[in-house]
């Protein structure tokens, strides 16, 4: 049985006292057993939020390089992130790829970086809407999964999380229907299958992630292959986010 997952990608949202704030309040939640919950927050402010956080509430980092030291000026190294005791890594997400010309390649490298020093990736995948029209989006997606997973030992695999995310659908308040989501969640995990085996596709954890809200969590959860969501603008208030996580429980 996979444990649901919700993680909030603030992107470039806050400042440190407001996030010190924010998880302080959230920490006085009663929030739902039988769900992981984590914040994904900029560098910035991850050293308070570590230090602030407890057992109900993981953090994580946006990005993290895969180079323990060099000369990568404005670059923090996933050796740095695991050293400050962060939870998570998302690598690869869309914006990453599109505005700081992410590869597969340098994906890759930093699953095994952040597999190394036991912080735990969450991997993005995603189509835009021309490869969704012009139905190139399975290869897309397919390529995505086989080349972050390169190199990586069946028992690593089972740590890695995988956030689905269409392009089209972040920040935009479009969203796939939830039977979309699934036959995409379901693609990757058969993907992931193809790599290793069943065992070790029914262990990883696939997100959801573009437009969810606490509306919609529920519907999208209760899709066999959607272990979760990795979700943008609904984390950034306490109250929302408690509910994404009742509506993960609850599902």
């Amino acid at each position: 049985m996979r444990t649901p997952f919700i993680a909030g990608n603030w992107k470039m949202h806050k400042t440190v006292s407001e996030a010190e704030a924010f998880l302080k309040e959230l920490l006085t939640k009663d929030l739902p057993s039988g769900v992981d919950a984590a914040i994904c927050a900029p560098f910035i402010h991850l050293d308070r939020l570590v230090q602030a956080t407890n057992d109900k509430v993981g953090i994580g980092a946006e990005n993290g390089h895969f180079e323990a030291q060099g000369a990568f000026t404005g670059e923090v190294s996933i050796d740095s992130l695991s050293d400050l005791g962060v939870d998570y890594v998302i690598i690869g997400h869309s914006e990453r790829r599109e505005m700081f010309n992410e590869t597969d390649e340098s994906v890759n490298k930093k699953v095994l970086k952040a597999l190394e020093k036991d912080v735990v990736p969450i991997v993005c995948c995603g189509e835009t809407l021309e490869e969704r029209e012009n139905e190139t989006y399975i290869e897309k997606i397919t390529t995505q999964i086989e080349h972050a997973f390169k190199s990586v030992s069946a028992e690593d695999a089972k740590k890695i999380v995988v956030a689905y995310e269409p392009i089209w659908a972040i920040g935009t308040g479009k969203s796939a229907t939830s039977e979309d989501a699934n036959k995409m969640c379901q693609l990757v995990r058969e993907t992931i299958e193809k790599i290793f085996n069943t065992e070790i596709s029914e262990a990883v954890r696939i997100q959801y992630g573009g437009s969810v809200k606490p509306e919609n969590i529920k519907e999208y959860m209760s899709e066999p292959h959607i272990d979760g969501a990795l979700v943008g603008g609904a984390s950034l208030e306490v109250e929302s986010f408690v509910a994404l996580l009742e509506g993960a429980h609850n599902a």
